[in-house]
C-alpha cells in the first residue's frame, strides 16, 4: 500500500503544490538572469552528481547506499529550495525559474543518471533498470501534477490563493510522513550506516552551499543571486529521490528498499545544515 498507491500520491501531491507556484514566466524568465541561472544549472546537473561520487567514494559507502546517494544528488530542489531561498531573502523569482526547468530536464536525466549508478556500484547484482519506464514514471508524477498545478493558477487565481497556503502545509506533513516511512522500513540498515552516511550527506550539503556562493562570488553576482544559487545546489528533492530510489528496485515488496535511505536521512541532516545557512544569508542580504 505505502509503495504502490501512498508514496506516488504523495510525490504527484508534493508536484502539484510546486505547480501552484509556477507560472508559464518561470521557464522565459531565465533570460533575465543568464549568468546566474547558467551557474545554478551546472552547479545542478554536472557539479553535484559529480561532487557527490566523489563523497561517495571517499567514504567507502556500501552498493546500495552509494547507489541511494546518487540518486539524491541527481534531484533538483523542488518546493524546499524555493522556500528556504524566500527565507533567506534571495532571488525567489530565480530559485523558482532554476526549479521549474531542472525539474522538467530530471525526466530524461534522473533515469539516466540512476541506471548508470546502479550498473556502477551493484553491477550483476542491481537490478535492470528500464530508462524508459522510468521517464514515463517520472513523467506521470512530476511533470504532469506540476502542469495540472500551473493550469489551475492560471485559470482560476483565486482559488489558487486560497488554498495554496494549505496545499504547501499539506505537502509539507507528508513530506515528513513518507520520510519517517522511509527510516522505519530501514531502520536497521539505517542506523548501523547513520555514522558513514550521514557525515558523507552533510558535507555534500557544505560543500554545495559553499560551491554556490565561492561560484556567485567569482562571477560577481549580487548578494541574493549567490544565496539563490547556492540553495538551488544544495538543496535536493528528497521525496523525489525516494520515489525514483523505490522505482528502481523491481520487485513488489511494500517496504521501501534500501536505495531510498540517502534521500530519507537527507531529509532530516539537510535542516540541519541549511537553516543557519539561511538565517546567516539573509543577514547578509539585507
Amino acid at each position: 500500500m505505502l509503495v504502490k498507491v501512498a508514496l506516488p500520491l504523495i510525490l504527484a501531491f508534493i508536484m502539484f503544490s510546486l505547480g501552484l507556484g509556477l507560472r508559464g514566466a518561470d521557464f522565459t524568465r531565465v533570460i533575465k538572469f543568464p549568468k546566474a541561472f547558467g551557474t545554478g544549472l551546472f552547479n545542478q546537473l554536472i557539479l553535484l552528481p559529480i561532487i557527490a561520487f566523489a563523497i561517495v567514494m571517499a567514504f567507502q559507502i556500501s552498493a546500495e547506499l552509494a547507489v541511494s546517494a546518487m540518486i539524491l544528488s541527481f534531484c533538483p530542489g523542488g518546493v524546499t529550495s524555493n522556500v528556504l531561498t524566500r527565507l533567506a531573502n534571495g532571488n525567489t523569482p530565480l530559485s523558482i525559474s532554476l526549479t521549474a526547468v531542472t525539474s522538467l530536464l530530471s525526466i530524461v536525466t534522473v533515469p539516466l543518471l540512476a541506471a548508470l549508478s546502479v550498473r556502477h556500484f551493484m553491477e550483476a547484482d542491481g537490478p535492470a533498470v528500464n530508462v524508459t519506464a522510468l521517464g514515463i514514471k517520472m513523467f506521470l508524477l512530476t511533470a504532469v501534477p506540476a502542469g495540472l498545478g500551473m493550469l489551475l493558477t492560471a485559470k482560476a487565481p483565486k482559488i489558487v490563493e486560497t488554498i495554496s497556503k494549505t496545499v504547501s502545509r499539506i505537502a509539507v506533513v507528508l513530506f515528513i510522513l513518507i520520510i519517517i516511512a522511509a527510516l522505519a522500513a530501514n531502520r536497521v540498515v539505517v542506523f548501523s550506516n547513520l555514522p558513514v552516511i550521514g557525515p558523507a550527506l552533510i558535507l555534500l550539503n557544505i560543500v554545495m552551499l559553499g560551491i554556490g556562493l565561492g561560484f556567485g562570488k567569482l562571477l560577481k553576482l549580487d548578494a541574493k543571486d549567490a544565496t539563490t544559487i547556492s540553495l538551488e545546489s544544495g538543496v535536493q528533492n528528497g521525496t523525489l529521490g525516494i520515489a525514483v530510489g523505490t522505482m528502481i528496485v523491481a520487485n513488489a515488496s511494500e517496504s521501501l528498499p534500501p536505495t531510498t535511505i540517502a534521500s530519507a536521512v537527507y531529509g532530516i541532516t539537510m535542516y540541519f545544515v541549511s537553516l543557519p545557512f539561511v538565517f546567516w544569508r539573509k543577514k547578509a542580504t539585507n
